[in-house]
């Protein structure tokens, strides 16, 4: 069984037929919507997996299908993951979950009605890091666009940081830079490496320097004045950072209010550059 025949085994008969017609080096992703025609996304852009016909369009019975044999018919057992919105599979594949919020106060509890969903393949894209010595010495912020690789150039980061002997802590709120299936990342993270996975980064991050006493502290996208604020904690202790942020542009980031938060701490003073093309290129926090 190769690396996707596991995700593809979820599918309905006619979905895995047209999968069968396509370059499946060519998919990132499938998206499935009620009432419409399936497609799959290459490259940031969606494609029609089968023509369009409305015997071809996708149904809430097809969808809810798919997510019981996801869970292995035990909704209950991924509650937590349903309730962020996702599941992780064997293999670092995830589904994306969209559908009827169920909520209690000001918690999510899970996901009914299900009406959307988007099945990620996970890609091992290995990162040329020698690229990057000496770098992995400071605290380094990676910056791009969606889709340009930056949780993958994280991955192999931490990586290459565990097999050079020191300790690093995950803080994997979606569970997207390990994947970790019933207790075991799916990606290899490197022999030094601790996840903790499912709680917000901002608690995680605390949690982590506790438990853990980390050399390193690596986390996916800043999004939040409580991940800067724990960013700020983390450097006060003497750990060192390794993070991601969304942005088109060095112009973009400077744009953006909770980024110029994150510049004005002074802990990054080098950030990595992706382009769509997933190329870097090292910047100094200066020129942002």
């Amino acid at each position: 069984m190769n690396e996707m025949d596991s995700v593809v085994s979820l599918l309905p008969p006619k979905l895995r037929l047209a999968l069968g017609r396509i370059d499946m080096r060519t998919l990132d992703e499938i998206r499935l919507r009620v009432g419409q025609p399936p497609t799959y996304t290459y490259a940031g852009k969606e494609y029609l997996l089968l023509l369009p016909d409305e015997q071809n369009n996708v149904s809430q019975a097809e969808l809810e299908g798919i997510v019981m044999a996801a869970c292995g018919c035990s909704v209950y057992s991924v509650q937590s993951q349903l309730a962020a919105g996702y599941l992780i599979l064997p293999g670092g594949h995830r589904i994306g979950i969209c559908g009827t919020l169920v909520q209690e106060i000001d918690r999510i509890l899970t996901i009914r009605e299900v009406s959307s969903l988007c099945i990620r393949f996970a890609r091992k894209i290995q990162t040329d890091i020698l690229k990057l010595h000496g770098v992995l010495e400071d605290d380094l912020l990676i910056i791009g666009p969606p889709g340009s690789g930056k949780t993958t150039l994280l991955r192999n980061c931490i990586r290459s940081i565990s097999e050079s002997g020191r300790r690093v802590s995950v803080a994997d709120e979606r569970g997207e830079i390990a994947a970790v299936f019933e207790g075991r990342p799916q990606f290899d993270l490197g022999p030094c490496t601790d996840v903790m996975t499912g709680g917000r980064k901002s608690e995680s991050m605390m949690l982590l320097i506790r438990s853990m006493t980390p050399s390193v502290l690596a986390v996916d996208e800043i999004t939040a004045p409580e991940d800067v604020e724990a960013i700020r904690q983390a450097g006060y202790c003497g750990v060192k950072l390794l993070a991601t942020a969304h942005a088109n542009s060095l112009t973009e980031f400077r744009s953006r209010e909770i980024y110029r938060s994150l510049l004005k701490l002074g802990i990054f003073k080098r950030a990595l550059l992706l382009g769509q093309d997933r190329t870097f290129c090292l910047k100094e926090m200066s020129e942002c």
